[in-house]
């Protein structure tokens, strides 16, 4: 859990990493949260600061209307999120919920990668596979529920595995940092500690991590070809762990994407800039786009 304080001006004047205490279940990660807002709040307040407004993000489908959370890694099914961080810090304080995804796209519009786009993708690759999209401008909410690209079908036919949302083929399924460990365990009888060590053994030749690796380079390349035709962003920063592959990520997606289209206007494809900050920054600007909104 990754939390902070954020001045005005986008500069960090503390930040910290708490545990997530998932094997606890639901209602401790939700105790576990809101305690660390209030507690944070309690450290600006000592320190002579005045929090102005809360941002808090998270995995799962967040449905705007409600202010409810489902995010099966957090145990949480319709869980009152937003009630439950309101009822914490008071009716005075203004708070805003929001995806983890799709904050950390909003940073890096903001402030890294995406950053003078008007039409952009931010595409995380970590353990699942979400997507932030700018859209004319504009970060694109669809009501809490956009941007779940990493659970549109790509596979089909008896390749299609089934993903844990309950589809079969999704992107997810094969391209993420979770699939490529899985799928290389499957492929070649041998376990391996996560995406990091099939990066390894793909530099150092394995033939199986190869095949893995190239099957999920290659429903990224059909995932960003369908973006682009129907929504042309002019740029699209790849993040997550799976970015830390570098050009052997990159590269391949670029040729990929150039060769598949025709008529469609070709992106540039680059690696996310801000990392692992990505969403508490992000939270922090919807933060204070609240506040700003007031004055």
């Amino acid at each position: 859990m990754k939390c902070g304080l954020v001045a005005a001006d986008g500069a960090v004047v503390h930040r910290e990493t708490r545990p997530t205490p998932r094997d606890a279940g639901g209602r401790a990660v939700l105790h576990a949260l809101l305690e660390t807002v209030v507690e944070l709040e309690q450290k600006a307040s000592a320190e002579g600061h005045r929090v102005r407004a809360v941002g808090v993000v998270v995995p799962g489908i967040i449905d705007a209307e409600t202010g409810t959370v489902g995010a099966e890694n957090l145990a949480w099914v319709g869980t009152p999120v937003l009630a439950e961080l309101r009822a914490a810090v008071g009716p005075d304080q203004q708070v805003i919920l929001a995806h983890d995804v799709r904050a950390g796209g909003y940073a890096e519009f903001r402030q890294g990668a995406l950053r003078g786009t008007t039409n952009s993708l931010f595409l995380p690759l970590g353990t699942g596979i979400a997507a932030a999209m700018v859209v004319d401008g504009s970060l694109v909410s669809g009501d809490g529920y956009a941007g779940e690209l990493g659970h549109t079908r790509f596979v089909h036919g008896d390749d299609a595995e089934l993903c844990a949302c309950g589809q079969r083929g999704c992107l997810e399924t094969v391209a993420s940092a979770a699939a490529l460990a899985r799928r290389y365990g499957v492929r070649s009888g041998k376990s391996v500690d996560g995406a990091r060590e099939v990066l390894e053994l793909l530099a150092a030749g394995d033939p199986d991590a190869k095949a893995v690796w190239d099957e999920a380079l290659a429903v990224l390349v059909d995932a960003l070809v369908l973006y682009t035709t129907l929504v042309a962003p002019t740029r699209i920063a790849i993040g997550g762990g799976l970015v830390g592959a570098g050009e052997t990520l990159l590269a391949p997606l670029r040729e990929g994407v150039h060769a598949r289209l025709t008529f469609q206007r070709e992106p540039e494809i680059v690696a996310a800039v801000l990392g692992e900050e990505a969403g508490c920054l992000g939270a922090a600007l919807m933060a204070w786009d609240l506040v700003s909104g007031e004055q």
